[in-house]
């Protein structure tokens, strides 16, 4: 028996011819827009301008050292800033293994201002280099031109050789921060120790801010990875060095702003004022008496021309001021077309 249609199917089927049988489709769902999650618990100590300020400092440190390295190890190393952000330590920490080796470095932030005493940080920054990497520079400082990454065992234990390796290479490099600082603030950084096995030693608290710089090597044949570790209470006593610096520039430079005007209004200026010009051939000069009249072509009505430095600053008529020769000024040369003229 055939099925017969009830009313209302029967409207919903003509409807749908008329639209094209678009209203039979499933809407397409559109993508739900993700949203980086935000811990009100822990609130971020850095603002952005400040990590993209400190992504300025490590681009010119990266550039500093791979002119370095290349010098040292004879062979071409291109470092770059994968990412800088901020973090808690242990984030970091519990992605060290035991046979991992970190360089501690003392950190001394030196105020511009005179009597002031350079502060020296209690928490150390933290460098950090790949054990394969590390391995691989060591060959390249000792002669070797095999460039491919050897295959490190995992808990692989540096020998006293290689850490006296490590040591010097830290030595190197890690002066060389402070040089990124120079814009800003002196700041000086000095190795102070290798950390074998870290994760048995607690450097810093767990639940202590960090900012952490992650840096690329790349060599001709292999790749390896630099972290900087910089504590938060190292960064915050160099950040407030840096606001008094600033601070400091803009009083000064208000300050002085009145002592400039001062000097400026007891400056001398010489103001050249040009009715027209000439030219004489040297027997009409040598020949010029007292009285002799030479004509400019001009009347004495014209403008005069006020130079200054070389430009027509002003235009103005010639006149007397209390007996005196004197310009009257009419008009002001703002544009760079009218003092070229």
């Amino acid at each position: 028996m055939a099925e017969v249609l009830s009313q209302s199917q029967i409207d919903a089927l003509l409807n749908s011819m008329r639209s094209g049988g678009d209203e039979g489709k499933a809407e397409e769902k559109q993508p739900e827009k993700k949203y980086r999650k935000y811990d009100f618990t822990t609130p971020r100590k850095f603002t952005k301008d400040r990590i993209k300020m400190l992504n300025g400092i490590f681009e010119n440190y990266t550039r500093v050292i791979s002119s370095r390295l290349n010098a040292q190890l004879r062979t071409s190393c291109e470092i770059t800033v994968e990412s800088i952000e901020e973090q808690k330590f242990y984030e970091f920490n519990n992605a060290l293994t035991e046979g991992d080796v970190l360089a501690m470095v003392n950190v001394t932030v030196q105020p511009r201002e005179a009597g002031s005493e350079d502060i020296l940080t209690e928490d150390p920054v933290m460098v950090y280099i790949s054990t394969a990497t590390a391995l691989g520079m060591m060959d390249r400082l000792m002669g070797s031109e095999n460039e491919s990454e050897r295959d490190i065992p995992m808990g692989y234990a540096y020998t006293d050789l290689e850490l006296q390796l490590y040591e010097y290479m830290m030595k190197d490099i890690i002066p060389l921060m402070g040089t990124s600082w120079e814009n800003y603030v002196p700041v000086s950084f000095e190795y102070e120790r290798t950390q074998v096995n870290p994760t048995l030693v607690q450097l810093l608290n767990l639940d202590e801010t960090v900012v952490l710089v992650d840096m690329k090597l790349t060599f001709s044949q292999s790749e390896g990875r630099m972290s900087i570790v910089l504590p938060g209470n190292v960064l915050m006593s160099i950040f407030g060095e840096v606001n008094r610096e600033s601070m400091g520039r803009k009083v000064a430079s208000e300050d002085n702003s009145s002592e400039i005007f001062d000097t400026l209004r007891d400056s001398t200026l010489e103001i050249i004022a040009e009715l027209g010009d000439t030219q004489l051939t040297l027997s009409d000069i040598y020949h010029l008496n007292i009285g002799d009249v030479v004509d400019l072509g001009r009347s004495k009505d014209s403008p005069v021309f006020l130079e200054i430095g070389g430009y027509q600053w002003f235009t103005g008529r010639m006149g007397t001021h209390k007996k005196n020769m004197a310009i009257k000024i009419d008009e002001v040369c703002y544009s760079a077309e009218q003092r070229s003229e």
